[in-house]
């Protein structure tokens, strides 16, 4: 089972980016995600939801 809460290493992977880029997406708002202290984190559902725009031609 897929976590509902991803790290950014775990979104890195689900993309098949590198962690630098996942974390450039989300510090500058390409990505959705939220700080819990230090550490950035992505919530499943929303991520889907941003592909979907994306896939849909919405320019983010």
């Amino acid at each position: 089972m897929e976590p509902e809460i991803m790290t950014i290493s775990q979104v890195a992977k689900y993309l098949q980016i590198s962690e630098m880029t996942t974390y450039k997406l989300v510090q500058e708002g390409k990505l959705p995600g939220f700080k819990i202290g230090r550490h950035w984190r992505v919530r499943r559902n929303d991520l889907d939801e941003h592909i979907e725009r994306l896939k849909n031609g919405e320019r983010l």
